[in-house]
C-alpha cells in the first residue's frame, strides 16, 4: 500500500476494521505525509494510537493544495471520522445580520448560514461556528466598545430602562437616550467591521486552476471540480450548494488566483 501511494497533492483516508472511517487528512505531498503517520518515534499517544488502528489507506489526488483543502473539509463533513475534531458538519454556522428597524437605527439579528439566499451577503458578520460563539462575539465587543445590550438584543429591558451594562457604567446610555440611536448603530457597524463577510467581488461565477483542474466557484460556494468544457457546464446546471464556512476561508485566501468566467479557462 506504501509503494502506491502517489507523491503529490491530494487526500487521504485512513479506514479501521469494518473499514470505519478513522480520519481525513490532505498534503502536498502525499506519500511523505502519510508515512510521517507510522515514524517509529511518534511524539504522541494519540498519533501512535490512530497508526495502530489503520487497516486501509485510500488516496484521492488532486491539482494542488487548494483542491486538497476543499476536498478534505468536503470529505471530513461528509464521513465524520473519529479522529478529525476541526472541519465538522457546519449546520449551526451562523452570521450576524444588521437589519435596519428604524431610520439609522440597526439591529443584529442572527441568522443560519443555511437560511441565507444565495447571492444575499448585505451587512453579514460572521461566520460564526455556533450561535453561542456568535453571542459570545457580540457580547464581547460590547463590553469593548461600550454599546448597549437592550438595543443589541444581549438582554430584554423595556424602553427606556437602563440596561445593565449602563449600570455598571459600560454603556454610553443609548437606552436611556443620552446617546442617539443613529450614533449607537454607527459604532456597532465598527465594532463588527472586522468580522463582516468578503463581499464577493465578481458579476457571476469565478474559476481557479490548479494543475489540469479547474474549480469552479459562486458566491464563496464551490460548485465543484472540472477537468472539461462539459464537466463546466454540468457545474454550472448543479444545484448551488450552501454556505460553507471552511470553504468560505480556504476561497477567501485563494481570491488573488481567481477569474471570472467569462475569462473561461483553457
Amino acid at each position: 500500500a506504501i509503494d502506491d501511494l502517489p507523491e503529490g497533492a491530494g487526500v487521504y483516508l485512513f479506514y479501521g476494521e469494518n473499514d470505519l472511517p478513522l480520519y481525513v487528512g490532505k498534503s502536498k505531498e502525499l506519500k511523505k505525509r502519510v508515512l510521517a503517520h507510522f515514524a517509529a518515534d511518534h511524539a504522541a499517544a494519540r498519533e501512535m494510537n490512530l497508526a495502530q488502528q489503520v487497516r486501509r489507506i485510500e488516496c484521492i489526488e488532486t491539482g494542488g493544495e487548494i483542491g486538497a483543502l476543499l476536498k478534505e473539509a468536503a470529505l471530513v463533513k461528509a464521513l465524520q471520522p473519529i479522529h478529525n475534531r476541526s472541519l465538522r458538519c457546519n449546520d449551526d454556522v451562523c452570521f450576524w445580520q444588521l437589519v435596519e428597524v428604524n431610520p439609522g437605527e440597526w439591529r443584529p439579528v442572527l441568522v443560519l448560514a443555511g437560511e441565507l439566499g444565495f447571492r444575499q451577503q448585505e451587512q453579514l458578520y460572521g461566520p460564526f461556528k455556533t450561535a453561542r460563539e456568535a453571542k459570545r462575539t457580540l457580547t464581547e465587543l460590547a463590553k469593548e466598545h461600550g454599546l448597549c445590550h437592550s438595543l443589541l438584543g444581549l438582554e430584554n429591558r423595556r424602553p427606556g430602562k437602563p440596561c445593565f451594562a449602563h449600570q455598571l457604567q459600560q454603556c454610553k446610555g443609548a437606552c436611556v437616550g443620552k446617546e442617539l440611536v443613529s450614533f449607537h448603530s454607527a459604532r456597532l457597524m465598527a465594532a463588527l467591521g472586522r468580522h463582516r463577510l468578503s463581499a464577493w467581488p465578481f458579476a457571476g461565477p469565478a474559476w481557479i486552476r490548479e494543475g489540469d483542474e479547474v474549480h469552479l466557484i459562486d458566491h464563496w460556494r464551490h460548485l465543484g471540480t472540472a477537468r472539461d468544457e462539459a464537466d463546466l457546464h454540468d457545474l454550472l446546471d448543479t444545484q448551488v450548494p450552501a454556505f460553507d464556512r471552511d470553504s468560505y476561508r480556504i476561497l477567501l485566501k485563494a481570491l488573488a488566483r481567481m477569474m471570472p468566467l467569462a475569462a473561461k479557462p483553457e
